[in-house]
């Protein structure tokens, strides 16, 4: 359902909302009409190249599922490369805005309202490839919704398929400290993107505009090999994780990490 609310409401102790569905109640008009001034397309582009693109083209992957469409950002960069997507996204608020700037482009995304714990209820069909990009899988705070939310992934995809996956560098955030360099995913000028609090259970983000606007979004801080060990138990075989679009680097560098799983079996003897 459509948030039209005008501002965000946290509660009375903001830091204590700490639920699943509130991103919802979060993604609101007036937010998701300045997201774009946040990635900045151009230099979001420009910053991450044609590493998703390549990555999936290595995989002979042609159809193509975005389960966190947001505005549109991959969804019309890998449509413009040549593979087949369907855009999914659990806010009708950023679904309308990812099919708006799709059409201003010159494409029409087909996009689907779905909540990830029943993905395939809404979605229909295998997919050779299921992306979950933006820091999105954050925004689940209870690990029985992660769990069912990477079966579900993983049902949506065809026997040798593959899910990529990114998330904030949350291990640094928890044990240094927040820095960032915001060369890569969030380009926009004169923007503000800072935690207001975190803890073992949440990491409240603060995003200031230049027009003095400030929302905020609350997500569960998740640790890297906290990930990777729910993808190999829900049945993901080989998973390696890049960082900043990197496969070589120290942990607390990068701002993101990506995941790339693949479904297929691996013969470690092979």
């Amino acid at each position: 359902m459509s948030s039209t609310a005008t501002r965000q409401s946290f509660g009375p102790a903001p830091v204590e909302c700490r639920e699943t569905d509130h991103y919802r109640e979060e993604y609101i008009k007036g937010f998701v009409d300045k997201w774009d001034e946040l990635i900045d397309w151009d230099s979001r582009a420009a910053s991450e190249g044609d590493f998703f693109i390549r990555l999936l083209a290595e995989r002979g992957a042609n159809r193509v599922l975005d389960v966190a469409t947001g505005t549109g950002f991959h969804s019309v960069r890998l449509i413009e490369a040549g593979f087949d997507v369907v855009s999914a996204d659990g806010s009708a608020e950023m679904l309308a805005k990812a099919f708006e700037n799709g059409r201003r482009r010159g494409h029409i995304l087909r996009t689907v309202e779905s909540d990830w714990r029943s993905l395939n209820r809404d979605v229909h069909g295998r997919y050779d490839a299921v992306i979950c990009l933006g820091n999105s899988f954050t925004h689940l705070f209870k690990e029985r919704d992660r769990r069912k939310t990477l079966a579900e992934f993983y049902s949506a995809l065809n026997h040798d398929g593959v899910l990529i996956l990114d998330q904030r560098n949350y291990d640094a955030i928890l044990d240094h400290g927040y820095s960032s360099a915001h060369t890569f995913y969030y380009c926009g000028d004169n923007i503000s993107v800072y935690p207001e609090h975190v803890d073992a259970g949440l990491a409240r983000f603060r995003y200031a505009f230049p027009d003095e606007s400030v929302y905020h979004l609350n997500m569960y801080p998740l640790r890297k090999a906290y990930v990777r060990r729910l993808m190999r138990e829900v049945g993901f075989q080989d998973i390696r994780t890049y960082g900043d679009f990197k496969e070589t680097y120290r942990d607390s560098e990068p701002d993101f990490f990506i995941h790339c799983a693949d479904k297929r079996y691996v013969d470690a003897d092979s």
